[in-house]
C-alpha cells in the first residue's frame, strides 16, 4: 500500500533524488531515519525502480528526438525483438502498442543523418515492414509521474493497494 506520506516522498524524490533523508523527513513530517526506512521499503517493493539523473540531451550531443512507430508482419512482443531493439543504443524506450503500428520507440541522436542510420537498423530487424517517424521540433515539457491519487475531476480516489 502506498499511503499519503509515501506519495509525498515520491514527489520530492522525483524532483531531487539526491536530497538528504533529513530534508525528506522534514518535508513530510518524519525523522531522517523514518524517511530512510520508508524509501528503503519503496525500493524493496519495486515502487522506486531506480535512482538516476536527468541529463540535458543537447548538452551531450543528442539533440535530435524522434518517435518511431514500427509496422510489422508478425507479433513483435517476443524476446528476439526486445533484444534487437535494446542493441540499438540510440533507442531510449520501446513499447508494444495497439493500433496500426506494433512498436513505438523513442530515439535520441546527434543529427538527422544519425537518425537515418538508426532507421536503417530498425528495418533490418526481422518482421519490421515499415516505419513512421515523428521528429520533435521542440518539447514544451516532460513531467514526472503524478503519484497523487486523484481523478481527472480533482477528487481523491479510493486508496490504491
Amino acid at each position: 500500500m502506498v499511503d499519503g506520506i509515501d506519495r509525498a516522498l515520491l514527489t520530492r524524490l522525483q524532483r531531487d533524488a539526491a536530497q538528504s533523508y533529513a530534508a525528506l523527513g522534514d518535508a513530510v513530517g518524519l525523522s531522517a531515519g523514518s524517511a530512510h526506512e520508508r524509501v528503503r521499503k519503496l525500493r524493496e517493493r519495486g515502487v522506486i525502480r531506480r535512482t538516476t539523473v536527468d541529463v540535458d540531451p543537447a548538452a551531450v550531443g543528442r539533440g535530435v528526438l524522434a518517435f518511431v512507430m514500427l509496422g510489422a508482419n508478425a507479433w513483435m512482443g517476443d524476446a528476439a525483438t526486445c533484444d534487437a531493439l535494446a542493441a540499438i543504443p540510440e533507442i531510449q524506450e520501446a513499447h508494444i502498442i495497439a493500433g496500426a503500428a506494433s512498436v513505438l520507440v523513442k530515439i535520441r541522436t546527434a543529427t538527422t543523418e544519425d537518425l537515418q542510420a538508426v532507421l536503417r537498423r530498425l528495418f533490418a530487424i526481422d518482421g519490421v515492414t515499415s516505419t513512421q517517424t515523428l521528429v520533435v521540433l521542440e518539447s514544451f515539457f516532460e513531467r514526472p509521474i503524478d503519484v497523487h491519487d486523484q481523478r481527472p475531476d480533482g477528487q481523491e480516489r479510493s486508496p490504491v493497494p
